[in-house]
C-alpha cells in the first residue's frame, strides 16, 4: 500500500497528460492557457491581499488585539477561559501566520500538554481565517458586497472557539 502512495503523484503528472491526449486534446496549449488565467487572477487579487495583510499588520503593531484581550478578560476568567488564548481568537480570522505565531507562542510558554497549549492547539487547527478567504477567493470572483458572507464566517469562527473551549474543558479537565 506504501507504493501507492508513493506513485500518487507522480502517476497523476502522468495520467492528465495522456488522458487529454487519448481525447485528442492540445494539452500543452491548454496548460499555457490556464497558466496565464493564474497570473490574471493573482493580479486581480493583490490589492485585496494587500490590503488585508496591512490591516493585520497594523492591528497587531497598535497593540489592538492585546488591549481588546486585556479588556475582555475578566470576562473570560468568569468561565474558566485562559485569557491567555485571547489573542489567538482575535487573530485567527484574519491571519493564519499571526495565529500560528501565538500558538507557537503559547506551546513554548506553557507546554503542549497544558490546557492552554491544548485548547489553542484545537482552536488553531478548527478554524479558518475568514477574512483571508473574503479578499482572496471573493476579490477574485469580482464579490464586492460580502457583509453578510463576513457576519456569517465571524458568527462560525465565534462558535468554533467556543465549541473548542467546551470540548477541551470536557476531554482535558484542569
Amino acid at each position: 500500500m506504501l507504493w501507492l502512495s508513493q506513485a500518487a503523484i507522480p502517476l497523476l503528472l502522468l495520467g492528465i497528460p495522456l488522458y487529454g491526449l487519448l481525447k485528442k486534446q492540445p494539452v500543452y496549449e491548454l496548460f499555457c492557457q490556464g497558466a496565464a488565467e493564474g497570473v490574471t487572477m493573482a493580479v486581480q487579487i493583490l490589492p485585496y491581499l494587500l490590503a488585508m495583510l496591512v490591516a493585520v499588520g497594523v492591528l497587531r503593531a497598535s497593540g489592538a488585539f492585546l488591549a481588546l484581550a486585556r479588556w475582555l478578560s475578566p470576562l473570560c476568567q468568569t468561565v474558566g477561559l485562559p485569557p491567555e488564548v485571547l489573542p489567538l481568537a482575535l487573530l485567527r480570522p484574519l491571519s493564519g501566520g499571526g495565529a500560528l505565531a501565538i500558538t507557537a507562542e503559547l506551546l513554548a510558554d506553557y507546554g503542549p500538554d497544558s490546557f492552554i497549549g491544548r485548547l489553542a492547539s484545537v482552536m488553531q487547527g478548527s478554524t479558518d481565517t475568514t477574512c483571508y478567504i473574503l479578499a482572496v477567493y471573493f476579490g477574485s470572483v469580482g464579490v464586492k458586497k460580502y457583509r453578510y458572507a463576513l457576519a456569517v464566517g465571524l458568527a462560525a469562527d465565534a462558535v468554533t472557539f467556543i465549541s473548542a473551549f467546551c470540548i477541551c474543558r470536557l476531554l482535558f479537565p484542569c
